[in-house]
């Protein structure tokens, strides 16, 4: 895929993100064909498979304590989110999963889930399709307007760190809400892949999460541009 070529230019992050100890790992992933259509869903194996492994390592009680989730708890504090109350991504998927549930929602994004469970690395897979590149990683100046999977419209405050297009559209809030306007759609066949960092989070294990993505996505008929690019 020509966007292959021009990788590490997909993503600017920003200095005002830098800023805040934000930093990112990420690549494009394309499908070449429907291979998991013929049998069914393709990864309950591993999902039962990362069921026992959550259960077996954490409870709900111990989580709070694992090194990275508390990096990301400290990061809502310091963007003025209360973490007890709206968890990140990666933790409230965790408990999902000590609860026995694990939400099957389309292969493609189950393939990220199943990575940020794993790693405690928040995940976004976004449509290229329906959105303009370059993306930009900075903060909010105040007034933009998010459209969130599962929510109502909202004009942001100023201050919070956001992932935008090329024509403004917010398609996420760093780092726990995507936008409706670049979700996952079943008729998705690009898109670009990005693992969140913040300060307190190594810098491999962000990589990782992008790594397991992709491996899952190959199982189902994907490829992949061969190359992580990470944005410190």
């Amino acid at each position: 895929m020509e966007l292959c070529d021009t990788l590490e230019t997909l993503v600017i992050l920003s200095e005002d993100a830098k800023n805040m100890g934000i930093f990112i790992a990420y690549t494009v992933s394309w499908k070449i064909n429907d291979r998991f259509n013929s049998r069914g869903y393709p990864f309950e194996t591993e999902i039962q498979e990362l069921i026992s492994y959550i259960k077996s390592t954490y409870s709900l009680d111990s989580l709070k304590n694992n090194r990275t989730i508390r990096a990301y708890r400290d990061f809502f504090w310091r963007i003025g989110i209360d973490p007890t109350k709206v968890r990140p991504s990666s933790e409230a998927l965790v408990r999902r999963i000590l609860r026995n549930v694990f939400p099957r929602l389309n292969p493609i994004v189950d393939a990220g889930n199943i990575a940020s469970a794993y790693t405690m690395v928040p995940i976004g897979m976004y449509d290229l399709d329906y959105c303009e590149l370059p993306l930009t990683l900075r903060l909010s100046s105040g007034g933009e307007v998010f459209r969130p999977i599962g929510g109502i419209e909202e004009r942001l405050r100023e201050g919070i760190p956001i992932l935008i297009d090329a024509k403004g559209t917010v398609m996420h809030i760093y780092p726990h809400r995507d936008s409706i306007d670049t979700m996952i759609r079943n008729k998705t066949s690009r898109i670009i892949i990005i693992a969140a960092g913040v300060n307190g989070v190594d810098g491999d294990l962000v990589k990782k999460a992008v790594e397991i993505t992709i491996k899952l996505l190959v199982k189902i008929g994907w490829n992949w541009c061969n190359n992580i690019i990470m944005k410190l």
